[in-house]
C-alpha cells in the first residue's frame, strides 16, 4: 500500500475540458490530482500496536512503518502543532502538480526577501525553477519557495490556496496553510499528519531525489561563473541511517521540527516525525534514538533470514 510509485509521463494537462453542442457550453471538471498521480488510495495508519517507547523531550511525535503503516510510537500525534519549514513539502508537490517547465527562470526579488530569514540566494539572482526546488527543499530557503510560488500559481495567495487545496484532496483535515514557506505560525498540521505527508510527497521522484540530496550547487543564471552551495539540513544524513526523504522546520512558536523517511542497515524502512523540541542539535538526537528503538522493534518482529 505504501509501495513508491513513479510519476505518470503525463500528469492532469487542463483544469477542465470545454466543448460544444447546440450552442451551448459545457464545462467538465478535471479528476482529482490525488488519482492522477498514483493516490487513489489514501494513507492510513494502523494505530493497534503501538508501544512504549524511549522518553523524548519533546512535544508531539510518531514513527511508522513505512510498508505496513502500523503505528510503532506515538506521543500526542493528533495534537495540532506550527510546523515551520515542513509546509515545503506540500508546496513542492504543488509546483510538480502544475507541471511547470523548471528550466525556466525566476528573479529573487524584493518582496521575496522582505523578512526571508537567512538565505545565500540575493536579490536580482535569476535562477531556474529546477535550482530554485533545491534551494527551497534542501536548504529550507524562504526566498526560493517565495519565487517558486509565484511562477507557479501567479501570487503567493493564490499558491497558498492551492496548497490547501492539495490537502484537503488528501483527506488531511488538520492541515492548512497561511503562506507556502512555514514562516507563518499558522501554518498548522499534527504529527500523525505530517507523516502521511510524507508518505505521498515519496511518490514524486524529483521531490525524494532532492530531500535526499546532501550538497547541490545552484547556478545564479545571470551572474557570470556565479554559484551557491546548498548543504541539506538534515543532520540524519551523517548518520547510519540512509534518508530517503524528509524535511526539516524551526520557527520560535513551533520549536525544531524534523519529518525524516529513514531505511536501516536491515532495509527496513520508518518514517519519523518529532515536532515541537527545544533544541536544534536535540532534534536529531531524539530522532536517532527513536529509530534506534523502532529497529530494535522491527528487527524482532521480523527477524532477518539466517
Amino acid at each position: 500500500m505504501f509501495r513508491r510509485e513513479g510519476l505518470p509521463s503525463v500528469l492532469l494537462m487542463m483544469a477542465a475540458f470545454v466543448f460544444f453542442s447546440a450552442n451551448t457550453v459545457y464545462i467538465l471538471e478535471a479528476g482529482d490530482y490525488t488519482e492522477e498521480i498514483g493516490f487513489r488510495k489514501r494513507v492510513e495508519f494502523d494505530f493497534t500496536n503501538v508501544q512504549k517507547g524511549p522518553y523524548l523531550n519533546l512535544k508531539s511525535a510518531i514513527l511508522v512503518n513505512y510498508e505496513t503503516g502500523d503505528v510503532l510510537y506515538a506521543r500526542n500525534a493528533d495534537a495540532v502543532r506550527p510546523i515551520a519549514s515542513i509546509s515545503k513539502l506540500v508546496a513542492a508537490m504543488v509546483i510538480l502538480d502544475k507541471e511547470i517547465d523548471l528550466n525556466q527562470t525566476e528573479t529573487i526579488t524584493k518582496k521575496d526577501a522582505y523578512r526571508s530569514s537567512r538565505s545565500r540566494l540575493n536579490r536580482g539572482f535569476e535562477i531556474s525553477l529546477y535550482d530554485l526546488m533545491h534551494a527551497a527543499l534542501m536548504n529550507s530557503d524562504n526566498r526560493a519557495t517565495r519565487a517558486l510560488a509565484r511562477a507557479t500559481s501567479g501570487s503567493i495567495e493564490a499558491f497558498v490556496d492551492d496548497m490547501n487545496h492539495k490537502v484537503q484532496q488528501l483527506g488531511l483535515k488538520e492541515t492548512r496553510f497561511a503562506d507556502p514557506t512555514g514562516l507563518d505560525s499558522n501554518n498548522v498540521s499534527t504529527a500523525c499528519e505530517v507523516a502521511k505527508i510524507l508518505h505521498y510527497v515519496y511518490k514524486y521522484d524529483l521531490i525524494a531525489e532532492i530531500t535526499s540530496k546532501k550538497r547541490y550547487r545552484v547556478k545564479i543564471q545571470n551572474r557570470k561563473n556565479t554559484w551557491r552551495n546548498m548543504v541539506n539540513t538534515n543532520l540524519l544524513m551523517h548518520s547510519p541511517y540512509k534518508v530517503l526523504s524528509g524535511k526539516t522546520g524551526y520557527i520560535r512558536a513551533a520549536d525544531y521540527c524534523l519529518t525524516t523517511l529513514a531505511r536501516n542497515k536491515q532495509g527496513q524502512c520508518l518514517t519519523l516525525v518529532v515536532l515541537g523540541v527545544p533544541g536544534d542539535k536535540l532534534r536529531f538526537r531524539e530522532a536517532r534514538k527513536l529509530l534506534d528503538w523502532g529497529s530494535k522493534k522491527m528487527l524482532a518482529i521480523s527477524p532477518p533470514p539466517d
